[in-house]
């Protein structure tokens, strides 16, 4: 790293702190691509802040279902992540909120990740449905589904792909479907899934 480098990064460190130097080392540093659920996506969540409760729920409900045949494939059995969508599905039809209810429900989803131990796809995508329908409770927490699918995909790539595209990729249909169930007038149709 030269001089010039290491006095900009450390600006950047004590006038923003450690994920705007993540974010400086990524970009300008041309370090290795790592995915982090951490990173800010402030256009991301400009728009979740302006979208409705419900429209939020079925878009966390669409974001996590994307990958749950990662959880599905590897673990047929166990069915606490799809449950999770399942009772996010129920609010959102019904608007009837148990809060037992999306808390079991969220945290059995969690569980299940925990079980699947390593960092895979398959822990990933459980953590979706898992923050998804705690969306009922926290507009938020659809966020943390959308990431959780991102973070999915990234675990799944080959060694071979370009992980930075695959992510990309995978955040712009989100937004795009995201503006396409909040505000179809103004939504893009979408290329390709």
């Amino acid at each position: 790293m030269t001089k010039k480098a290491k006095s900009t990064r450390k600006l950047i460190s004590n006038s923003f702190g450690r994920s705007a130097v993540t974010s400086y080392n990524s970009v300008y540093m041309k370090s290795k691509f790592k995915f982090t659920i951490t990173r800010p996506d402030p256009e991301m969540l400009e728009l979740v802040s302006k979208t409705a409760h419900k429209i939020l729920a079925i878009w966390a409900i669409d974001c996590a279902e994307r990958v749950m045949p990662y959880f599905e494939q590897k673990y047929p059995q166990d069915n606490r992540p799809q449950q999770a969508l399942n009772t996010l599905e129920t609010w959102v039809e019904t608007g009837v909120f148990k809060m037992a209810t999306i808390r079991k429900a969220s945290l059995d989803s969690h569980s299940a990740a925990r079980e699947v131990g390593e960092d895979s796809p398959a822990r990933s995508a459980a953590r979706a449905a898992g923050q998804a329908v705690a969306t009922a409770h926290v507009p938020r927490h659809a966020y943390g589904s959308a990431i959780y699918a991102q973070q999915a995909i990234y675990r799944a790539l080959p060694p071979s792909s370009d992980p930075a595209a695959a992510i990309a990729k995978e955040r712009n249909w989100q937004y795009q479907h995201l503006l396409n169930l909040s505000n179809p007038a103004l939504a893009i149709p979408p290329i390709s899934k």
